[in-house]
């Protein structure tokens, strides 16, 4: 992947957020966000939560974390932060920061807890962005960390990237290729090993959703992260590909409601002991 594409790639701006929120968050986002709130350790007082886009699992975590427990929840993107902060109000548990998860700027052993949903992928340097999870959190830290499973489990976004595939057969949006690129659960223990962490699990976790119709949701497929930019850059119609969208889905999942078959894995692991640095 071309640095240009991987720039495009983390452009959750403009209308995107509000879009990403409202047609994708409850259909595939949520039910894993509930799932991963419920894995939190009750020790854990003091959590960081990483590329937390529109707040989605933050309001989660803050259903299942106890009154003296505090939160700072994280995203590369300003705009997917100003959203989720607009959604979820003020909360004396809860500070919002703009940052780099491959790049933390919080001081070793900072953090009781980690929590990450489907945001790994999108990180040039995996094996950085878990060494700095290691590294910011106490020994003994728990890591909580999912994942799409392959695209080919998850026919909602096979559908999509079928679709606006077609409108550009010479030179294809890649999008779609990036959040299903980590898979492979051994090769992700492997990663969460050589990062420090210790008593790895993995667990595949598979939901039946549904989403209120098929236009909304392929409006949510295609305007709800950066393929939108992709299919603009190569002059293409926003309406006409989710319009398109919304066909396919409704042949193949149905309508009022579609139904969505979702799969990931989700991680479990404990921060080993400090390695000198």
């Amino acid at each position: 992947m071309s640095p240009a594409e991987r720039s495009i790639h983390a452009q959750f701006t403009a209308s995107i957020p509000e879009n990403y929120d409202r047609y994708l968050g409850p259909v595939i986002f949520d039910p894993y966000a509930r799932d991963l709130a419920g894995r939190l350790p009750n020790e854990a007082e003091r959590i960081l939560e990483t590329a937390c886009g529109t707040g989605i699992v933050t309001k989660r975590l803050l259903e299942a974390v106890p009154a003296g427990s505090s939160i700072v929840a994280t995203d590369l993107n300003a705009a997917m932060l100003e959203h989720a902060h607009a959604s979820i109000g003020e909360d004396r548990r809860l500070t919002w920061q703009v940052a780099d998860m491959g790049a933390l700027t919080y001081p070793d052993g900072s953090f009781g807890a980690y929590v990450c949903q489907f945001g790994l992928m999108f990180v040039p340097d995996k094996d950085a962005a878990l060494r700095e999870a290691r590294r910011v959190l106490a020994s003994g830290g728990s890591l909580l960390l999912s994942v799409w499973d392959r695209i080919d489990r998850n026919s909602f976004a096979a559908i999509a990237h079928e679709v606006i595939s077609e409108f550009f057969p010479s030179d294809p949006p890649t999008f779609y290729q990036i959040p299903f690129s980590l898979h492979d659960r051994a090769a992700m223990r492997g990663m969460l090993e050589a990062a420090g962490f210790v008593d790895v699990r993995d667990k595949v976790l598979r939901f039946e959703s549904t989403a209120a119709s098929a236009e909304g949701f392929a409006r949510g497929l295609v305007e709800g992260n950066p393929v939108s930019l992709e299919i603009q850059n190569r002059g293409g119609s926003l309406e006409e590909v989710g319009q398109a969208l919304a066909e396919r889905l409704r042949a193949r999942l149905g309508d009022h409601p579609v139904s969505v078959p979702i799969q990931a894995i989700v991680f479990e692991a404990t921060a080993g002991p400090a390695r000198p640095s």
